[in-house]
């Protein structure tokens, strides 16, 4: 889709939400921007009025339930200033409502109220003029009117009023007084929808969606946004199919022969590989060594951590023999702890994105798939982010890592979330049983770019790092975690007492 915008659209100022919608808000019309309290609507309008004021329009925020004082402060607390191409305008309730002597004793006619709101609106903008409007909240019209009829006749006589003195308005709905009444959606010129979610555990997920928009295209779906200090910020919906370079499909090796070896000669250039074992294998390991590979052809790398504390870490890699910490540092790696309860996917797609294309990273690890899962609210949603995103990283020529831990030890293995017809490579890591002591074996059971070996290896992993031996023919059953001899010797690693305690 091309979302190449005219110069006269009408910016909104958040982050992300001009390109779903192709550049912004059609001057001159009527836009709805509904959601539950605490969605974000006041906060996107502010924003909206204060792009307005940076390109020299005059604004006009109408509010009908906050006061202006209320306002000013949500708006501080952003570190937005109201100035003076700003106006904001209070609608107070007659006089005769905040008497307590004539409460009990004067009905007063809420059509004469909603009379006398509505010539107070309007002249507001004959004395002010502006080029943008917000109107907060429709609920309070939609309360005055007190039948549908009145109240879709209001919003026609609002509509029709703004479009003749060509002002870009935007109607805020709290959706407290009839979620059911749709009768602004076929009025206005289009809709943004905002959702909160509230999950079992972690902070609340945000995500809007344009459900209308009359002559325009724009990114449909839902897209996840936060509330941060400044102000809104949208994450639009990733869509793999928009971004792809040109670059040369060859064979990257892991600097382990061995390795190299059991996949065939090493792994092409922009594929995805999924490193599948049991807790304690060295899925991580085994993903890092390629990342070293990468630092030395000259490339940069990425790495996402949603399991491990940075510290712990940077120790355990140093002990290997990676200076992972100093390749920071020296801006080789770009590395990033993650907490999966206070990240949306959306979100996290962005992060990945945003890294990808500024530093160049040619290597990105994702560990582990089981805390990028959490902050799923199902499977299906991580089938569908996880493709989206691979797809775009394999399109940049990018190779990614993922690391899934399976459930269980030996013997049959359970994985959380099933994404390996996602890979392009698939390499399986187990422990099995050997000679009075516990050894593991790594396999690939997959790889859709050319051949790789059908053996099983076995591999340690200590201070000189990831070693790798020959293919084990002397066992049956590696895989099962507890094998059975069928040859009178059988090629295995030598031990720390076979090897001198050097292992």
């Amino acid at each position: 889709m091309n979302t190449a915008a005219p110069a006269t659209k009408a910016r909104t100022g958040v982050s992300g939400l001009d390109t779903i919608l192709a550049g912004g808000l059609s001057p001159g019309h009527v836009f709805l921007l509904e959601g539950n309290p605490g969605a974000g609507k006041t906060t996107i309008a502010l924003q909206f009025l204060i792009e307005g004021a940076r390109v020299g329009e005059r604004g006009l925020y109408i509010t009908l339930s906050e006061t202006d004082a209320e306002l000013r402060a949500g708006a501080a607390s952003h570190g937005m200033i109201i100035d003076g191409n700003i106006e904001v305008f209070e609608v107070v309730p007659p006089e005769s409502l905040l008497d307590a002597d004539q409460q009990q004793s004067l009905l007063y006619s809420s059509d004469l109220e909603l009379g006398e709101t509505t010539r107070e609106i309007f002249a507001a903008f004959e004395r002010i003029k502006p080029s943008r409007v917000v109107l907060d909240s429709l609920s309070e019209i939609r309360l005055l009117a007190q039948s549908s009829l009145r109240y879709r006749r209001q919003i026609l006589a609002l509509k029709h009023y703004f479009a003749r003195q060509g002002a870009t308005v935007l109607l805020l709905d709290d959706l407290t007084s009839d979620t059911l009444d749709k009768t602004v959606h076929s009025v206005v010129h289009g809709v943004i929808h905002l959702d909160e979610l509230a999950p079992n555990y972690g902070s609340e997920r945000r995500r809007l969606r344009v459900m209308k928009y009359r002559g325009q295209a724009f990114r449909g779906g839902y897209h996840d946004f936060t509330i941060q200090t400044g102000g809104v910020v949208v994450f639009p919906r990733l869509v793999a199919a928009e971004h792809r370079l040109n670059y040369v499909r060859d064979q990257l090796p892991s600097n382990i022969a061995e390795l190299d070896l059991l996949l065939g000669g090493g792994l092409e250039r922009g594929s995805s590989t999924l490193i599948l074992g049991p807790a304690g294998t060295g899925k991580s390991t085994f993903s890092f060594q390629f990342l070293m590979a990468a630092i030395a052809r000259g490339e940069k790398a990425a790495a996402f951590i949603f399991d491990e504390e940075l510290g712990l870490l940077f120790a355990r890699l140093k002990q290997l023999g990676i200076d992972l910490e100093g390749l920071r540092d020296e801006g080789l790696v770009h590395i990033e702890q993650l907490d999966a309860a206070e990240l949306s996917p959306g979100e996290f797609a962005h992060r990945v994105r945003t890294c990808v294309d500024r530093s160049g990273a040619k290597t990105v690890i994702i560990d582990s798939i089981n805390g990028y899962q959490a902050s799923m609210p199902d499977e299906n949603s991580l089938i569908l982010h996880m493709h989206e995103l691979l797809q775009y990283l394999n399109r940049q020529g990018a190779n990614t890592f993922l690391t899934v831990a399976q459930h269980g030890l030996v013997g049959d293995m359970k994985s959380p979330v099933d994404v390996t017809y996602l890979a392009d490579t698939v390499i399986l890591l187990r422990y099995f049983e050997a000679v009075g002591r516990v050894r593991r074996a790594v396999s690939v059971i997959k790889k859709r770019t050319g051949h790789h070996e059908d053996t099983i290896r076995e591999y340690r992993i200590d201070a000189e790092g990831l070693t790798i031996g020959d293919p084990i023919v002397g066992f049956q059953g590696v895989l099962r975690g507890v094998p059975d001899f069928v040859a009178k010797s059988a090629a295995l690693l030598p031990t720390d007492s076979e090897d001198g305690g050097n292992s």
